[in-house]
Order: C-alpha cells, then structure tokens, then sequence
C-alpha cells in the first residue's frame, strides 16, 4: 500500500501496498473488467445514484477514480462494495481502500470514521493493523502550529502509540515511532510556548507548571534544555534558590556546553549561587527516573 503524505507518496513496501491494491489487481485478471467503459463504469454517476453493480464493475469504477486522482469518487466507489455487497470477501478490503481513498482527499474526519468501523467490525482481520494505521496518519496531518490548540496533536500520540503497542514487529510500527518523537516535540513546543508566555507576564508560578510538564512528560525532545534553564529562571524570581540550583546543575550535568546551560549559571551568578542539586528535588528524581 502506498501510504500518502501531503508532500509525497511514501511506499511502505510490498505488504502494505497489497491492503490497499490487493484486491483491484486480483480482480484485475479478469480482462472483461477493465475493458468496459459503457454507462456502468460512470464513477460519478453510479456513486451518487444506486444502481446494482456486480463487485467487479464497482472495483473497475474504484480503480479508473485512483487513476484520475479522484479520490472522494474513490472512496464512494469501495463505500458502494459494502452497501451492495455486504456479505462478500472484498466488502472487508473495500472499507480499508475506502479509508486510503479518504485519506488521499484529505477528508481525514472520514477516513478515521471509516478506519474506525472497519476496527469496530473486524477487529482479527489481517489488515486491522493498516486500519488502526490509518487512523493515526490522519490525526497526524490534522497537526497545527503550537499556537493553536493542539487536541489533534494529543489523538494522534495516542493512536500513533497504539499502534506501536498492539503490532511493534509492522512496518506501520517503525514508521509510527518516528511521528511519535516529532508529535511529542510538538506538543512539548506547546507547553514552551505557553511557559514563556507566563514568564514574560511575570506569572512565575504559572510558567513553572509547564516547564515541569515539559522535564515529566517529554523528556526525549529537544525542548528538555530550555526547560530547565527556564525553572532555573523561574525558581530564582520566586527566591527559591535551592530549586532554581537543582535546576541548572541537572542541566549542567545533561547539556554541559549548551547555551542554556551558561544561561542558567549566569543567573545563578546573580545571588553568588552556584548549581547544587538537592537529590529529593522532583527535578533530581525526575531525571533519575527518565536518564
């Protein structure tokens, strides 16, 4: 299956490419079906009026719509293979190529439905790990900057760590762990954002909360320096000198030449303080924890 992005089509290889094709080039053999082009195989017209087709001319239908690049035709066409034929072994491969289809016009909100029915419906197929798959590579592209509101971000990290959990050994695993460490960036960036925001208000205490979230929650993602550098300012405004102390001697220890860390130590200047890490500091044990 050929798995697209919204730059590029990335093929995940021979496995993932027979979910979505498997069942077209299987009924591809039959020469009959791909010779038509009479009023039965009119994509448009039969997918938006009901009328009887065998499962073949729905896939002819299907398969001319991938070729024009019509993907919402395409998806209406594999909806057509359930609504007409229920019960048959290519509804199932239908559903899957309907939510490919989906995925491909950027109707995410449907491809997830559909992935999600398929889920519901078959939960032992073969194929369940592409429709949990495609579930997540949809909350995935819905990501927005971290100025906005980031409950897509947060949907996608879960599906994406699905997922990984429920099949670890699939193609669809490796490439959910990499999104994973970029959807944690991501929502890292957020609680950033918002903790500077804070700060440059002189809401210190506020500003701490997200920076705390960022040292708990996302310590693997670049963010984690300026995190600490950040609590070293904050706890030192506050006059909390020996958090502010834990705070840039675990980043001295973790980052030693990062700028954050000259940053910090520079503050701490200020009161002739110098990194000391308090080992019952939330900040010690939380990096004693995670490193």
């Amino acid at each position: 299956m050929l798995v697209a992005h919204r730059l590029k089509l990335v093929d995940l290889g021979p496995i993932a490419r027979a979910a979505l094709l498997g069942g077209l080039v299987a009924l591809g053999g039959c020469s009959s079906i791909f010779g038509k082009d009479d009023e039965t195989n009119n994509a448009n017209k039969d997918a938006a009026n009901y009328k009887e087709r065998t499962i073949e001319q729905i896939y002819a239908d299907g398969w001319r719509a991938i070729t024009n690049g019509a993907w919402e035709i395409c998806a209406a066409q594999f909806n057509e293979v359930d609504r007409q034929h229920p019960y048959s072994v290519w509804a199932r491969r239908a559903m899957l190529n309907s939510a490919f289809c989906s995925y491909q016009a950027n109707n995410y909100t449907q491809a997830i439905a559909t992935a999600d029915q398929y889920i519901s419906l078959h939960p032992g197929s073969q194929e369940v790990a592409y429709a949990f798959y495609i579930k997540a590579i949809s909350l995935y592209e819905q990501i927005v900057d971290v100025g906005r509101d980031q409950s897509n971000t947060e949907g996608a990290l879960v599906a994406l760590q699905d997922v990984v959990q429920r099949f670890p050994d699939t193609e669809y695993a490796r490439d959910a762990n990499l999104k994973i460490d970029l959807t944690m960036d991501h929502l890292a960036g957020k609680e950033m954002a918002v903790g500077r925001y804070y700060l440059r208000r002189g809401d210190h205490v506020g500003a701490i909360n997200r920076f705390r979230t960022v040292v708990e929650q996302y310590q693997t993602t670049p963010q984690i320096a300026e995190a600490l550098q950040r609590l070293t300012e904050s706890y030192y405004s506050l006059g909390l000198d020996r958090e502010a102390q834990t705070a840039a001697a675990v980043l001295g220890r973790n980052y030693p030449g990062s700028g954050w860390y000259k940053s910090a130590y520079s503050i701490l200047q200020g009161r002739n303080l110098k990194p000391m890490e308090d080992r019952g500091s939330w900040i010690s044990q939380a990096f004693r924890k995670i490193l």
